[in-house]
């Protein structure tokens, strides 16, 4: 969400290519990390770990790319981030229909949505300004925070409820 609100109220600060590209980089290195994590948690049912590990790849790929070729111009990147987003909400909505009961499916709906919108805006349109696509970005990274925190309360309710 920080990342998210930094890059709205600073787009042109934020739209230096190569501020961009090492932003967005570490971002995928940090998403990545996330689903390896999930991947080897032991209470991840197969089908899942198999698209966590699949789409950790990808975002370690995105990264690595991102982080030691900043200077990639920024319609590069952008289209790059749309493919990323549309993979990444693709994996979302098929880990939407596999998650459990205790997941609020409609959040993890919301989340894929929202990526395969933006993604689809993104690849489609990698000549426009690196200012709005830095808006787009971080109004991006503000909802996926805002989706996660809610997903995290509700579960971390459910599992309380379970366990009273």
């Amino acid at each position: 969400m920080l990342f998210g609100i930094a890059a709205m109220a600073w787009p042109i600060d934020t739209a230096i290519a190569l501020a961009l590209a090492l932003l967005w980089g570490f971002w995928a290195l940090l998403d990545s990390a996330g689903a390896f994590a999930q991947a080897v948690d032991r209470d991840t049912p197969s089908p899942a770990r198999v698209l966590l590990i699949v789409m950790g790849l990808i975002a370690l790929v995105a990264a690595f790319f991102a982080i030691f070729s900043p200077g990639v111009a920024a319609v590069t990147l952008t289209w790059i981030l749309g493919i990323w987003l549309i993979v990444r909400g693709v994996f979302e909505l098929l880990g939407a229909f596999n998650a459990s009961n205790a997941t609020p499916r409609g959040l993890l709906l919301a989340s894929a949505a929202v990526d395969v919108l933006l993604g689809i805006l993104f690849a489609a349109n990698p000549g426009r300004g690196a200012v709005s696509i830095a808006f787009v970005l971080g109004l991006v990274a503000f909802v996926w925070g805002v989706i996660f925190l809610v997903t995290g309360f509700v579960v971390r309710k459910q599992v309380n409820t379970v366990l009273a």
